[in-house]
């Protein structure tokens, strides 16, 4: 049984396939499984990966579940210990695996890993160190934009980015997987407040690289429209009271920009 699981969940992204499980092909610590879990794509993604990739276990779905449902799948059937997500456009280091699993035996009380997260063509630029959720009630990437000078040491954060997040399978056990209404944006933050409030740590690991190409597989209106609609769901859902309470002025104010945003979209 493998110890570490990478779940890939695709649609349509056979031009970014290639370059991730190549990645994933030149990790140093060999001990894990990949499951791409494809939501019905017509692009020939799963001709390319029973060709090319027959490493790759793969779950072809008959419908779009979106990517909280399509990474839910795939925690189905994952086996390791821990289980990461990995989005289709990603490109891992070598020592990405690694780092990861030696992040969880040096931080016992971390639920979740967050990767620090480089634009795929500017490989000296933040896409995330790490997210964070602030006071104004909307959650953002820390330090994205921001060229890579070393300022965000390994420590603790808010959420992991779903696009590279590591999680512990007891934790998930614990508090459950990925909301599937969220459907695409946030599911990672909900789970990030799920798991903070029942006591697990969120830990960013510098050495745990990951290159991204922003927004290629997502972005513009859709994006859009379900950050405005997810951001109202999650204060909804999980932001306690002591929270509305101190903060519920800044929180109305952030929403009515992002809610503005999403119904210009619908």
């Amino acid at each position: 049984m493998p110890r570490f699981s990478i779940i890939i969940p695709n649609w349509n992204g056979a031009r970014w396939l290639a370059p991730c499980l190549d990645s994933l092909r030149a990790q140093t610590l060999t001990d894990f499984e990949v499951i791409v879990v494809d939501n019905a794509s017509h692009d020939g993604s799963q001709t390319l990966l029973a060709e090319r990739y027959p490493e790759a276990r793969v779950v072809a779905l008959d419908r779009n579940l979106g990517f909280t449902g399509a990474c839910n799948v795939g925690f189905g059937v994952a086996q390791g210990e821990f289980q990461a997500l990995l989005n289709n456009d990603t490109e891992a280091d070598p020592q990405w695996v690694a780092e990861v699993s030696a992040a969880f035996e040096r931080h016992p009380q971390a639920g979740m890993i967050a990767s620090r997260m480089l634009l795929y063509d500017r490989r000296d630029t933040f896409h995330t160190a790490g997210d964070i959720f602030r006071v104004d009630g909307t959650p953002g990437n820390r330090g994205v934009w921001q060229k890579d000078t070393g300022q965000f040491p390994e420590g603790e954060v808010f959420s992991a980015n779903g696009g590279s997040a590591a999680y512990r399978r007891a934790m998930l056990d614990e508090i459950g997987l990925l909301d599937d209404d969220f459907f695409f944006s946030c599911e990672d933050v909900d789970l990030a407040w799920r798991a903070q409030l029942a006591g697990w740590q969120a830990v960013y690991v510098p050495r745990a690289v990951v290159y991204h190409h922003l927004s290629a597989s997502g972005g513009g209106v859709t994006a859009s429209f379900h950050d405005g609609r997810n951001f109202i769901y999650l204060l909804a859902k999980d932001v306690p009271d002591v929270i509305w309470r101190k903060h519920g002025l800044r929180i109305l104010g952030g929403q009515l920009r992002t809610t503005w945003d999403a119904l210009t979209a619908w």
